[in-house]
């Protein structure tokens, strides 16, 4: 249990660094948040918990998989939020739009035989 909390404490401690620093520069929180922190952890993480390198490889490429159809958000939430549309609703049409860009990756790599 103290290891989870600890998981949890750390975790929490780069998504707070995050925000303080977004407020002070957004570039400059862009960048941290941009650095895949959370991968490099949950790699750690997984490699500290299985010592298992062929589910650490399959997570890694996995994760690689996953990222790109993540990144249309962060242009299409800036573009709603620049028509005036409210913050929540612009965060919601964006992470739908994720979530719809998600399950077409996935179907799309089934094609190619490269399962996630």
């Amino acid at each position: 249990m103290w290891y989870l909390c600890v998981k949890a404490l750390i975790s929490g401690i780069i998504v707070m660094a995050v925000s303080e620093t977004a407020k002070r520069s957004p570039a400059l929180g862009a960048l941290v948040a941009s650095l895949p922190l959370v991968s490099v952890l949950g790699m750690t993480w997984l490699w500290q918990e299985t010592k298992d390198p062929a589910r650490l490889a399959a997570h890694a490429s996995a994760t690689f998989w996953l990222v790109l159809p993540s990144l249309p958000m962060f242009l299409l939430l800036p573009y709603l939020l620049g028509k005036g549309l409210a913050f929540y609703p612009a965060l919601a049409i964006a992470c739908a739009t994720t979530a719809v860009l998600y399950v077409l990756m996935v179907w799309l790599l089934a094609r190619f035989d490269i399962t996630l």
